[in-house]
């Protein structure tokens, strides 16, 4: 019988836009760090960097073992479980008709889940007694995208330590369940103020936000907080 793989994916990026990196981690039964991967994009959003950290993973997994992909990126997560079934069939148009941001990932990306076990799984990020997986993954992005060199176990590279509480972004915050997943607001995320919602209204990413709910400007009006800078 396959056993299933355990992975975790994580993009970072100094500044949204700046020097951005992908990773991963793929672990051991016993849920220590067996092989990871860490690359530079130069300057690129955190957006970008979380998809391309999913997309360099999934290449890696072999297509027929069954994986369960830790994540702590909202955006990644909703894109592959909530939004990506409606952007097909739309030809990769939001349901306001613009063009899907970062389309050429997330279309390559859709095409390696085509017939995959994949679970996508939310960890929340920088906690205490964390997902030790998701903790070695954002550390490997956050120094490769400040050092913007390639680095990883194949390579005889050894995991960078955690960075400085001060050097980090804020905890990312849980959020609704999205298909199987608990997404997060990606880390870095726009710089926007954010209020409750006084009334029900409809994101430009398609969906609907309700009364209460917490909404952020985005250029094509008001959304979710992960879509400020999502959808251009």
């Amino acid at each position: 019988m396959t056993e299933k793989i355990i992975a975790a994916c994580d993009g970072a990026s100094k500044g949204n836009p700046g020097p951005a990196a992908w990773a991963w981690v793929i672990g051991t039964e016993s849920g220590e760090v067996a092989h990871w991967e860490a690359g530079p994009l130069g300057t690129a959003t955190n957006n970008v960097a979380e998809l391309t950290a999913l997309l360099r993973l999934l290449e890696r997994l072999e297509p027929g073992v069954p994986a369960e992909v830790r994540m702590d990126s909202q955006y990644a997560m909703k894109a592959v479980t909530t939004w990506l079934p409606g952007w097909r069939r739309k030809g990769w148009k939001t349901s306001a008709g613009t063009p899907v941001a970062n389309k050429e990932l997330v279309v390559a990306i859709d095409e390696l889940l085509a017939d995959r076990p994949v679970e996508f799984v939310y960890t929340p990020a920088h906690q205490v007694d964390g997902d030790p997986l998701n903790d070695a993954a954002d550390r490997a992005a956050s120094h490769t995208a400040r050092s913007q060199e390639p680095a990883g176990s194949a390579a005889g590279s050894t995991l960078p330590p955690p960075e400085p509480a001060s050097a980090r972004p804020a905890a990312k915050r849980p959020a609704k369940a999205a298909g199987t997943a608990r997404p997060r607001r990606s880390g870095g995320g726009s710089s926007a103020p954010s209020l409750k919602a006084r009334f029900p209204g409809r994101c430009r990413c398609g969906q609907t936000y309700g009364k209460g709910e917490t909404i952020m400007k985005n250029s094509a009006g008001w959304g979710h907080p992960t879509c400020a800078d999502a959808v251009s």
